[in-house]
């Protein structure tokens, strides 16, 4: 089964008052292209993070992000009630000693403007508890992630046998007008003749060149060549991911067989069924794009 590059994971784990956050979410490239967010107090293990994204999804533009909300009791920063008791008695020691008063009015903004007294501790460290339930995190948004790629891949594979199958009736649907394609070059090349020379000619030779001019018109061999790359196209899609590559070279085979076929049909419906298999075929390359 193929999987798709386009997916999108979302995961959430409670530690204490602490809500830890792991989205992770992907785009089709042609090589593994990572971006992460990592909220500084888990910028220590983003290496780890990296090395794990690289091996469950391969290919693909990838941005990660990994963040954590706090309630407002925990989330506010707490005020040193130990420092401002100290700026307090060094107020009162001014007060005394040089008899400067300070108006009631005015003393709490002041000390809560002095150094520190609102400086939230920045000596956090992350504790092996706290990276095992953000490390389930973020392991659950890539596999949500790569659930989402599966689903995907198997709509993608749905669509592109469906194409596969429209290409392959509309080039059945072809067989009818190539007999009376030959029998109206024949009428035409005739005509011209007896209008241009009014005379008798070599039946012999007429049909030589004839069946030489017919055989350059001959599309049995691309008829066959497209048929080879339908089934090929198909086994494809059944030996698993990491296809995409070769599923965009088929395509672009199938593409060549269909040009030509084109460029030698010589008759306006068969110019109009082809032109119906390239519509199809387009459908099949813009989104094979998105293939692991």
């Amino acid at each position: 089964m193929i999987l798709s590059m386009t997916g999108y994971g979302k995961a959430v784990r409670m530690f204490g008052n602490k809500k830890i956050c792991a989205e992770i979410k992907s785009l089709n490239s042609k090589q593994l292209d990572l971006s992460t967010r990592i909220a500084p107090l888990y910028r220590e293990k983003e290496m780890e993070i990296r090395a794990q994204i690289s091996t469950a999804l391969e290919r693909g533009k990838v941005e990660f992000n990994l963040w954590t909300e706090e309630d407002a009791s925990s989330a506010a920063t707490p005020i040193n009630t130990a420092l401002i008791g100290n700026y307090l008695e060094q107020v009162r020691t001014l007060e005394r000693d040089f008899g400067l008063p300070v108006s009631e009015i005015t003393l709490a903004p002041m000390l809560m403007r002095m150094p520190d007294v609102l400086t939230r501790s920045s000596a956090v460290e992350l504790t092996e508890q706290e990276w095992a339930a953000a490390s389930e995190a973020v392991s659950e948004s890539i596999t949500r992630l790569v659930e989402f790629r599966r689903q995907e891949g198997e709509a993608l594979e749905k669509k592109f046998r469906e194409k596969v199958d429209n290409i392959e009736s509309l080039l059945h649907q072809i067989e009818p007008f190539e007999k009376e394609r030959v029998e109206n070059i024949r009428g035409r090349i005739l005509d011209n003749l007896n209008k241009a020379l009014g005379t008798d000619y070599d039946r012999n030779r007429f049909e030589q060149e004839l069946i030489y001019y017919i055989e350059k018109l001959d599309i049995n061999e691309e008829k066959q060549r497209l048929t080879n790359h339908l089934q090929y196209f198909r086994q494809t899609l059944s030996e698993g991911h990491g296809q995409g590559k070769k599923l965009g070279f088929i395509a672009q085979e199938m593409g060549r067989e269909i040009n030509t076929t084109g460029s030698k049909s010589n008759h306006a419906e068969m110019q109009k069924i082809v032109v119906r298999m390239k519509d199809e075929l387009e459908q099949i390359k813009e989104q094979v794009l998105n293939v692991m």
